[in-house]
């Protein structure tokens, strides 16, 4: 795990400037659409994670559109997508600029290696098809809040794992709250995502994928300006600090 680790951090300390250098990666295409395929569980289709990430492009002058399909299902780890046609004939069908995989914490020794075996079987799928994976860290229930770093360092091995994009929203909530502790990310079960944690997933999402600054977007309603611009700066600093991102040829562009 520490090998892992290690390479995480020499890899994105290269990787991600020049990525937000480049006007020709997958994720700044000069206009253009991206089309992006969600396959998780509840905690992505919770407040409609893929609309509000279409709702954030829309928002951006001269940034990518953002096309997103949704086939997330209750409880379903990447495994059970396997085994579902319907997520499997979805990511066949091919023209995914990115799809992005996402499971529950997986902080467990057992869990961690099953989101690497699985991320990386998904990952050189999307690949045959087209597509750049990606995967979108999630956070523990509120009553596991010390298993946040396991969580991180998940998700983090499995990216390195699969050659994977890293969306680490679990590490912009610690961002955000880092500077607010009573910002209500959770909902009202401890688990999935309020409007506002959703809204912070987006945020990290779109900042990784469009490689344009999200400081001074619009926010859902019941979310304050002021805690807006709380939920940006972390999105983005956890984006520098964790976000995994390789230059890539985009096809995006090009639709």
């Amino acid at each position: 795990m520490a090998d892992l680790w290690s390479a995480m951090v020499a890899r994105a300390v290269v990787a991600l400037p020049l990525g937000l250098a480049a006007c020709g990666s997958s994720g700044d295409p000069t206009g253009g659409v991206l089309r992006v395929l969600f396959i998780g569980n509840s905690l992505t289709y919770a407040n409609d994670l893929p609309g509000m990430l279409s709702d954030l492009a829309d928002q951006v002058a001269g940034g990518p559109r953002i096309e997103a399909r949704d086939v997330s299902g209750p409880d379903y780890a990447l495994e059970d997508h396997w085994a579902n046609p319907s997520s499997v004939d979805a990511l066949d069908e091919g023209g995914w600029d990115v799809v992005i995989l996402q499971q529950g914490p997986s902080s467990l020794p057992e869990n961690q290696v099953n989101l690497r075996e699985w991320a990386t079987r998904f990952a050189d799928r999307i690949r045959a098809v087209g597509g750049t994976p990606a995967l979108y860290m999630v956070w523990p229930d509120v009553t596991r809040l010390s298993f946040f770093d396991a969580v991180s360092v998940s998700y983090r091995n499995a990216a390195v794992a699969a050659d994977a994009d890293l969306y680490p929203a679990g590490e912009a909530w610690r961002a955000a709250w880092a500077e607010d502790s009573s910002l209500p990310l959770y909902g009202n079960d401890g688990f999935h995502p309020s409007v506002m944690g959703t809204y912070l997933a987006a945020l990290t999402i779109y900042h990784t994928l469009a490689q344009r600054s999200v400081v001074g977007l619009a926010a859902p309603t019941g979310v304050s300006g002021e805690a807006a611009d709380i939920l940006q700066r972390a999105a983005e600093r956890a984006v520098m600090e964790f976000g995994r991102r390789e230059e890539r040829v985009s096809s995006g562009a090009a639709r």
